[in-house]
């Protein structure tokens, strides 16, 4: 059975491009605006992803880890969930 990823898969990309706008931002011009506005979205795309892999049920400890690196946490949690679905590994049984 696959598993559709898709949602995680956006809400790390977002969570990865606004850390790399708010770095930006924060070597370059450093507006109030641009932070206000990547700020949350990171936010809660970092909480999403997070949430997300630990509801994923391929889900695996390092997954869960992975995820909790901000920026490319959700990337490498995502990549960690398909490789285990590619391998066929079976889907562990939860109590």
């Amino acid at each position: 059975m696959h598993r559709d990823r898709r949602a995680l898969r956006i809400a790390a990309a977002v969570e990865l491009a606004s850390l790399a706008v708010l770095l930006g931002n924060l070597a370059t011009a450093h507006l109030p605006a641009i932070s206000s506005l990547a700020g949350p979205l990171h936010g809660c795309a970092y909480l999403f992803t997070v949430v997300a892999t630990a509801r994923d049920p391929r889900r695996t400890a390092t997954a869960v880890a992975l995820s909790l690196l901000p920026g490319i946490g959700g990337m490498l949690a995502v990549r960690r969930l398909t490789r285990g679905a590619e391998r066929g590994d079976p889907v562990p049984v939860r109590e």
